[in-house]
């Protein structure tokens, strides 16, 4: 069975930071591309980034490059999102996925405001 574990999400300021991690079990991490997609109030789901299975390619979602980065490390199969330089638009929750599966877990809030 596969599971997705998010956690990292708060409450912070705008201007701030916060580190998500997502522990996968269930299949072979090493071997997927992952994903980070985010669900704000009363919106859809928005993909955020992606990661290659072996972490040396990312992609991001123009509204947030530069400021957010992807990363993974195998061994601990766990995937990491680091979001830097939030904004209250970043408010959502953020969940991790493989990236060609539908399946996620059950997300970590992350609230951005003053």
């Amino acid at each position: 069975e596969v599971q997705l574990v998010e956690s990292g999400g708060g409450l912070v300021q705008p201007g701030g930071s916060l580190r998500l991690s997502c522990v996968a079990s269930g299949f072979t991490f090493s071997n997927h591309p992952m994903s980070w997609v985010r669900q704000a109030p009363g919106k859809g789901l928005e993909w955020v980034s992606s990661i290659n299975s072996n972490g040396d390619s990312t992609v991001y979602a123009n509204s947030v490059k530069g400021r957010f980065t992807i990363s993974r490390d195998n061994a601990k199969n766990t995937l990491y999102l680091q979001l830097n330089s939030l904004k209250t638009e970043d408010t959502a929750m953020y969940y991790c996925k493989r990236r060609d599966a539908t399946d996620r877990g059950q997300g970590t809030q992350v609230t951005v405001s003053s």
